[in-house]
């Protein structure tokens, strides 16, 4: 007994008694060998608390063995009273001491024959975890896509939960609605730092561009302007423009007397360039006057028909529309109008970047809004969940479905991946305590067992 105690410390050990398992891959441990190193995963690595159940596995190791040994030496003692004549008890006490070994023996290398070979023997069909490590990885990979992993399964269990009506109640909670409204504009700021203003600006400088060039602009600048003359929208602007063409008549009175008399042949006398100058200002004066304190004047109505036959050529007349899109062409092409376009990138990015730092602005107002009221209807209307939950197990049974073999080739692989060593010593850590209860009920049982037949088969003899 102390034999396989001991072999089984030194095969848990590395081959070194009273060694921590923790301490085991030591940066010397394979050097003077030459052997490779066994470096498990992070996330499976042999930790601090692994190493103190494994100290609890080696308690119960002892109990288990203590257990064994007492049936051993009960057995002996039995057998010598039984052959001494003490009386027939003597044959019960021997029969059932010897199941009990036999059981504790049987359980013993069951138990050993899952993490390593029993008394370092390659028996057949042991060292079971070790050496059938990636083969369990690959069947729990199976399992958890065939049980776990399958449509009705997802469908099921997220209908059970009530996806839609949990969210409406959590989000008509105003503290949620701002935690969320806050994670939204924190992300919201994220992606436009990431995003680089040059790509945006070219991309919404080609978009805008493409656009305006793939749209004829003539038809519907035409009906637009044929609805304001309509409307009479326009005499407005023409009242402002005759305000401000009297106002600048009456100001620059000496240089429309001046563009007259320079523009007056030479031959003529100075004194009649400047009548015909006089003559002409007050004219324009006039009519100016007329235009701007007359609503029905004549010229008025000649700017209405103006208008009107030019929205009527902007949507029928060919000549008319192409020269339309070819000072569009050229008004886009120039580089001041681009530089407008793509300077636009960088005011809306201003804008919504204020607006979602700022926790009282509109844009975080309304949106926390629209948080509170998709709650209130989420937790009170059944098909607004319905549909909620339906696209929820929709994707979530695409992604299952679609993606089964990759999710179940990580575990296999990460299984794969594991040090065989270390895996077998952390299982053993987490359910050794239990495997040598084991032993100690199959000592008890195996000895009850031994009493039962003895009795039996001594009742049939006799």
């Amino acid at each position: 007994m102390e034999r396989m105690e001991r072999t089984e410390r030194e095969q848990l050990d590395g081959g070194r008694p009273d060694k921590d398992p923790v301490a085991e891959d030591g940066p010397g441990k394979d050097r003077a060998a030459g052997a490779r190193a066994r470096t498990p995963l992070p996330s499976f690595a042999y930790t601090d608390a692994d190493a103190e159940k494994m100290r609890g596995v080696r308690r119960m190791k002892t109990t288990a063995t203590g257990a064994l040994l007492l049936v051993a030496l009960i057995f002996v003692l039995a057998t010598w009273a039984k052959n001494s004549g003490a009386g027939p008890w003597a044959g019960y006490v021997a029969a059932a001491a010897e199941a009990g070994m036999v059981g504790a023996l049987a359980d013993w290398f069951a138990v050993t024959a899952l993490f390593r070979y029993p008394l370092g023997l390659p028996i057949p069909h042991t060292a079971i975890i070790p050496n059938k490590k990636d083969q369990l990885g690959t069947t729990l990979g199976s399992f958890v896509g065939e049980n776990f992993l399958s449509g009705d399964v997802v469908r099921t269990r997220l209908h059970a939960l009530g996806i839609g009506r949990r969210l409406g109640a959590w989000l008509a909670e105003p503290a949620h609605a701002d935690r969320v409204t806050a994670e939204l504009s924190t992300a919201l700021r994220g992606a436009l730092a990431v995003l680089r203003d040059s790509d945006v600006q070219a991309v919404v400088g080609e978009a805008i561009t493409r656009r305006a060039d793939s749209a004829e602009i003539a038809p519907g600048v035409g009906k637009t302007l044929e609805k304001v003359v309509a409307d009479g929208a326009h005499h407005r602007a023409v009242d402002l423009i005759c305000a401000r063409a009297h106002d600048w008549l009456v100001l620059h009175a000496d240089s429309v007397l001046d563009a007259v008399e320079g523009g007056a042949p030479g031959w003529t006398p100075r004194f009649v360039d400047k009548r015909v100058g006089e003559r002409v200002y007050k004219e324009l004066l006039r009519f100016v006057t007329e235009m701007r304190d007359m609503p029905e004047h004549p010229a008025r109505g000649a700017i209405d028909r103006f208008l009107t036959d030019f929205a009527a050529d902007l949507q029928s007349d060919t000549d008319t529309r192409d020269r339309v899109e070819r000072m569009k062409s050229e008004l886009l092409s120039r580089s001041e109008v681009q530089d407008v376009i793509a300077s636009a990138w960088s005011s809306v990015r201003a804008m919504i970047i204020s607006a979602a730092e700022d926790d009282r602005s509109e844009l975080r107002l309304r949106a926390r809004a629209s948080l509170l009221s998709l709650g209130a209807r989420l937790a009170t209307d059944g098909r607004l969940q319905s549909k909620l939950e339906g696209w929820v197990e929709e994707a979530a049974v695409y992604v299952v479905t679609t993606y089964r073999a990759e999710i179940t080739s990580l575990i296999s692989d990460t299984v794969a991946s594991w040090d065989a060593e270390h895996t077998s010593r952390k299982i053993e850590a987490h359910i050794g305590r239990d495997l040598q209860f084991i032993r100690i009920n199959g000592t008890v049982v195996g000895a009850l067992a031994g009493l039962l037949i003895y009795t039996v088969a001594h009742s049939l003899g006799a």
